[in-house]
């Protein structure tokens, strides 16, 4: 396998899109791969409101795009979103929280996921560590 460089890294093309078809607005909604800053900063404002349509709606402006890639909403825009349809904003967010491994589902996959790997770890912290203690690296 090839080992990248800085370029190939900071230039590879890794943001991921998927077109939801949304019949009650007449099209499809293009549902895009957060960035690591704009993930922060969606986790981030989590705690701000925690009614289930500001959550939807903050992720959706977080996550729809444009043909280009570019966000059409803001953090402006959240109160007006969550003025849609609650079955729209419902299926939006379920797509947006599964591309972008966030939300409930993905909470309760990682926490099923972390309760598995406990038997293979070694107790310590270290990455170096804990592969001399089992001789196995998932690390390539």
């Amino acid at each position: 396998m090839t080992i990248l460089n800085r370029d190939a890294i900071l230039g590879a093309q890794d943001i991921i899109t998927e077109d939801i078809p949304v019949p009650e607005w007449g099209g499809s909604v293009r549902i895009g791969l957060m960035s690591g800053a704009a993930r922060d900063q969606f986790l981030s404002g989590r705690e701000k409101n925690t009614s289930l349509s500001c959550f939807q709606a903050s992720i959706l402006a977080a996550t729809i795009i444009d043909p280009n890639g570019k966000r059409l909403f803001t953090e402006a825009d959240i109160e007006a979103l969550q003025q849609k349809s609650g079955q729209v904003l419902g299926r939006l967010a379920d797509a947006a929280f599964r591309i972008n491994a966030v939300g409930p589902a993905a909470d309760a996959a990682a926490a099923k996921n972390s309760k598995t790997d406990q038997s293979d770890a070694s107790g310590s912290g270290s990455l170096a560590t804990s592969v001399k203690a089992s001789g196995k690296s998932s690390v390539k």
